[in-house]
């Protein structure tokens, strides 16, 4: 065993016993055999019940259960290819399914059950699910039943970009967070949410047109998930507050995400779930997106072209990031 001054916990793994040192945002396997040195991502609570601890994430809840993007499934916890997208199947399960793995990234070990078959990464021993064979899915007649929590997604067309809009108080902050986060390739400040065909800022704000002041985020997903952004989303703005946000008082100040498609509606419905978990009284709304129109281009980058900072929003960690 490895000695070391740094705060660290012990790690078994089948092939490796070592000792798990923490450094910043990563942590590291420190090994005597074959995995000699294996940087790993710090997981946050939740990826560790069940990458660590094995537990399973709620059937129909996870990021990629109807995830049909082309690209490559990697580990969360090290980053190793796991799974390529055209393995994925649609078995209604609840969970991501693939009839096969990429070659030597997966490996089974009976479980203490002594009926199912636990998958775990390889590379540095994560749980990702089970295995089953015999339901004659695909004509491979294997489903690997993955943990959308134990995977990361590459797109294969890095630079390919995806749409997001949210809406938490003044337009003018939430873009100015937003468009500091790496892999944000676009964001554009209007309105949605209501019925008046291109709308003025100053009809928006005598409350008649039933729209909101929202962001359109375009972003690259090789670079940034959607689900990064929803919590980023959540930390820049009271989630709790309704028809205001700080001193911005009025409907058109509301929280909301306009989700544009299922997948983001049940990734936004689980990190909700979270953050009630933790004791907030979450007020956003989830609306299906509709049309988004641009605001005036004096509102457009507003707190760069004046030098300044959000005086109603400001950042606060909700989601554990290690």
């Amino acid at each position: 065993m490895v000695q070391s001054s740094t705060k660290s916990r012990s790690l078994q793994l089948d092939n490796v016993s070592g000792i798990v040192v923490p450094e910043g945002r990563f942590r590291f396997i420190i090994s005597i055999n074959e995995r000699s040195y294996m940087k790993l991502k710090r997981l946050t609570p939740e990826e560790e019940s069940v990458m660590i601890h094995k537990g399973t994430e709620k059937p129909f809840t996870g990021e990629y259960n109807d995830h049909f993007l082309k690209g490559t499934y990697l580990c969360r916890q090290c980053g190793t290819a796991l799974y390529l997208s055209e393995d994925k199947l649609d078995s209604k399960c609840g969970w991501p399914s693939f009839d096969r793995e990429i070659e030597g990234a997966v490996e089974r070990i009976p479980d203490p059950d002594g009926i199912r078959t636990e998958i775990v990464c390889a590379s540095c021993g994560g749980h990702l699910g089970h295995v089953f064979t015999g339901e004659g899915l695909t004509p491979r007649d294997v489903r690997h039943c993955v943990n959308s929590i134990s995977l990361k997604f590459e797109s294969e067309k890095p630079g390919e970009s995806r749409r997001a809009i949210f809406a938490g108080g003044c337009f003018w902050g939430v873009e100015y967070y937003m468009k500091k986060q790496p892999g944000v390739l676009k964001t554009t400040v209007g309105y949605t949410g209501g019925h008046k065909e291109n709308p003025s800022y100053t009809e928006v704000c005598a409350k008649n047109t039933g729209h909101i002041e929202a962001v359109e985020i375009l972003y690259d997903p090789s670079k940034v998930s959607f689900e990064d952004l929803a919590k980023l989303f959540f930390e820049i703005h009271d989630p709790t507050q309704i028809d205001r946000q700080g001193p911005d008082v009025g409907e058109q100040y509301r929280s909301m995400i306009f989700y544009t498609d299922e997948e983001q509606m049940r990734t936004c419905e689980r990190l909700i779930e979270m953050l009630k978990e933790n004791g907030l009284s979450v007020a956003t709304k989830l609306v299906k997106a509709g049309k988004f129109w641009k605001a005036e281009d004096y509102h457009q980058d507003y707190y760069q072209k004046k030098g300044m900072h959000p005086y109603c929003h400001g950042y606060t960690e909700r989601f554990w990031k290690g």
